[in-house]
């Protein structure tokens, strides 16, 4: 039987490489987009914007897979609830 830390890395683990293939996706699709421009005379540069708005969305992933941990932690914001209780001796904003 799984520990339920064991389940949460099991999560955390699945959704990095969720992410990584996500990467790969976009490096490999964005790759090709650039490669169509070039072999059909360049002109006006078309792939910047799917590659833009794609690309917020796999920094957005990112960050929620790997940066999240911290800034949507309860633990975390109890932490520095604490600390800061600890210094003031009451909680300000």
């Amino acid at each position: 039987m799984q520990s339920s830390h064991d389940t949460q890395l099991m999560q955390l683990a699945r959704k990095r490489v969720d992410f990584r293939r996500h990467l790969i996706v976009y490096l490999v699709v964005n790759a090709v987009l650039w490669t169509m421009w070039l072999v059909t005379g360049k002109g006006y540069i078309w792939p910047v914007w799917p590659m833009a708005g794609w690309g917020v969305g796999v920094i957005l992933h990112f960050l929620f897979d790997y940066q999240s941990s911290k800034l949507f932690s309860e633990e975390e914001e109890l932490k520095k609830l604490k600390r800061k209780m600890e210094k003031h001796g009451h909680i300000t904003g």
